[in-house]
């Protein structure tokens, strides 16, 4: 596939986790850091893509010739994604919170003597995937993201089917050597009738494979 094969296309992509303020000092969040969309940003560049990158908080640096946008929580993220339509494809590497705390606290939660817990009221964060997937101004492709620790192409193919994706990107995470917080991975590719296995490889060539099947579409 030419290096240029998406010159002129227009790609969101969005990367890393959502953090959920609970208090001033305290959040929840998740241990993706962001490499693999990072990396699919970076491929999409260096084959002329326009690409916005949409990134959650992580310590990367921008790929070059990325647009990118920092948020932190859900509703940031789900908030630059839906202002950044319309666009040719969309490619949701985010591991976005489902749940965020119903009330964000002003000040520190402190411990009280004899308190022996803590209850967190938590409500449904917006559907990304799912909105950008039904729009009106949906784009061609819309890929998702995702990562399981079980029965992964059984919950992969369900999200495909549920949130009507064009392809998804399903990976087994809590093993060692693939998944959050590695350099290296294996994707399982699911569409309509069809299924690719790309990996094991590095983030990198996983993008760049992965951009591949993009190009093709």
């Amino acid at each position: 596939m030419s290096a240029a094969s998406l010159s002129g296309r227009r790609i969101l992509v969005s990367a890393g986790p959502t953090y959920e303020d609970i208090d001033p000092v305290r959040f929840l969040g998740n241990r993706s850091s962001g490499k693999m969309g990072f990396a699919i940003a970076a491929a999409a560049a260096r084959r002329g893509a326009q690409v916005l990158l949409v990134a959650g908080p992580v310590s990367l640096p921008t790929p070059e010739g990325v647009e990118r946008i920092d948020v932190r929580s859900a509703a940031e993220m789900h908030r630059a994604v839906m202002d950044a339509l319309p666009v040719d494809v969309y490619i949701g590497a985010a591991a976005v919170a489902d749940f965020t705390p119903a009330q964000v606290v002003g000040d520190k939660i402190k411990k009280r003597p004899g308190e022996e817990g803590l209850v967190l009221e938590l409500v449904r964060t917006r559907d990304i995937l799912a909105e950008v997937a039904s729009h009106a101004r949906r784009p061609s492709l819309v890929i998702g993201f995702a990562a399981e620790t079980s029965h992964v192409e059984e919950y992969a193919r369900g999200k495909l089917e549920r949130k009507k994706l064009d392809l998804i990107c399903a990976n087994r995470v809590g093993v060692p050597g693939s998944g959050f917080e590695c350099d290296d991975n294996t994707l399982l590719v699911y569409g309509a009738g069809f299924e690719q296995v790309l990996g094991p490889a590095s983030k990198a060539e996983l993008a760049d494979a992965l951009l591949d099947l993009v190009a093709a579409r």
